[in-house]
């Protein structure tokens, strides 16, 4: 059976193998790569179709940015719920480098963080352990929100 995961608002089957740090060979399909193998294979993955590439959270998007054509996800790792530094980068793919592909969130983040990482410009996400139908509805956890993100850009006083 598929891995299951939710993309752009609803539960879908993953088909991406997610690759290890220890990771040496890419295999066919469609696979995400740690930054590392990347950077080690760049040259021969560049034209590769079905690639993307995770980054830790110590490592910033401006990394790949010379780089983001060639991907067709960039996943950010959060080793940990109370590492917000993954926000941050989501909100800078999408502004700073104008990236249109998928943005997935993996690793230790949480349900309740679903609705603030829509917000910064993550639009899938890799939930182990959790019902994603019921995870769904943290997209609606607030009607309205005061500040400026990817999905609303003005903030809430200038729509009033």
């Amino acid at each position: 059976m598929p891995n299951k995961m939710i993309k752009d608002g609803a539960v879908v089957d993953d088909s991406w193998q997610v690759l290890d740090n220890e990771a040496t060979e890419v295999p066919e399909g469609a696979v995400i790569i740690p930054l590392a193998l990347w950077n080690q294979q760049k040259d021969t993955l560049a034209q590769r179709g079905q690639l993307g590439v995770w980054l830790n959270s110590d490592e910033s998007p401006q990394l790949i940015a010379d780089s983001l054509d060639s991907f067709e996800v960039v996943a950010i790792n959060f080793p940990a719920f109370a590492d917000g530094r993954g926000f941050t980068y989501g909100r800078e793919l999408r502004e700073q480098h104008s990236y249109q592909g998928e943005v997935r969130a993996i690793g230790g983040f949480i349900r309740d963080q679903l609705y603030f990482l829509n917000r910064c410009g993550f639009n899938a996400f890799a939930l182990d352990g959790v019902d994603l139908d019921k995870a769904l509805d943290s997209f609606a956890d607030f009607s309205d929100a005061y500040q400026a993100a990817i999905d609303q850009p003005e903030p809430l006083f200038k729509r009033r």
